[in-house]
C-alpha cells in the first residue's frame, strides 16, 4: 500500500492553495507572492460588494482597488480567533464602500449648499443693488420738485407725519399742504414712470 500523499486541497500543498487566514498571516509579513494569491481569492466577492453598495461599476473598482490594499497595509491587524479570513477582507471592502457613499452625499450637500449660498448671495447682491438704483431714482425726481414740495413731502411719508402735523410743523394751512403734496407726488410719479 502507498502512503497518503496531501492532496492539492490540503495545506501542506502549496502556499496558494492555504487557508486564507493562513496565507493573511503570510502577508502581514511582506510576502508579495502570499498577496497575490489572496488577491486572486477574494478580488471577486469583494468587488460583488461593493458593487451592491455602490451602483457605479467604475467605482466600484476603484473602490475595490482602495479595499485590497487597505488588506495588504493592514493584513497584520487579522486575527483567526475573531473571524474567517473572507470575513475580515469583505467587512474591509463593505466599510470602503460605505465610506465612499458617505463621502460623495456629503460632497453633493455640501455643493448644493454652496450653490443655495451663491444663489442666495448673488440674490441679496441683486436686491441691494436694486434697491441703491431705486433709491438713486427716487432721490434724483425728489431733486426735481420745488422746495415746498419735496419738504411737505418729505416730512409725510419719510418721518411719518400726517397732513395736520405736516401743515402745523410747516406753519401752512391744512390745504396748501394737500395741494402741494398732491402736486408733488404727481410729478414724482411722471419722473419714476409709475402709476399710482
Amino acid at each position: 500500500m502507498e502512503p497518503i500523499r496531501p492532496g492539492p486541497s490540503s495545506p501542506a500543498a502549496e502556499p496558494g492553495e492555504a487557508d486564507l487566514g493562513a496565507l493573511l498571516t503570510l502577508v502581514a509579513g511582506g510576502d508579495q507572492a502570499a498577496f497575490e494569491t489572496v488577491y486572486d481569492r477574494v478580488a471577486p466577492p469583494v468587488f460583488g460588494v461593493i458593487r451592491r453598495v455602490l451602483k457605479d461599476s467604475a467605482q466600484a473598482e476603484e473602490v475595490a482597488q482602495e479595499a485590497l490594499l487597505e488588506v495588504w497595509r493592514t493584513a497584520g491587524r487579522f486575527d483567526p480567533a475573531r473571524g474567517s479570513g473572507m470575513t475580515w477582507v469583505l467587512t474591509i471592502a463593505h466599510r470602503r464602500a460605505v465610506d465612499r457613499v458617505r463621502s460623495e452625499t456629503a460632497s453633493a450637500q455640501r455643493e448644493a449648499r454652496a450653490a443655495t449660498a451663491d444663489v442666495a448671495a448673488g440674490d441679496e447682491v441683486a436686491e441691494t443693488v436694486a434697491a441703491s438704483l431705486e433709491a438713486e431714482r427716487v432721490r434724483r425726481c425728489l431733486d426735481g420738485l420745488t422746495d415746498l414740495q419735496r419738504e411737505s413731502i418729505t416730512l409725510a411719508y419719510y418721518s411719518g407725519y400726517s397732513y395736520p402735523q405736516v401743515a402745523s410743523s410747516l406753519g401752512v394751512a391744512l390745504g396748501t399742504i394737500k395741494t402741494r403734496i398732491r402736486d408733488g407726488l404727481k410729478r414724482l410719479r411722471d419722473c419714476l414712470g409709475v402709476s399710482w
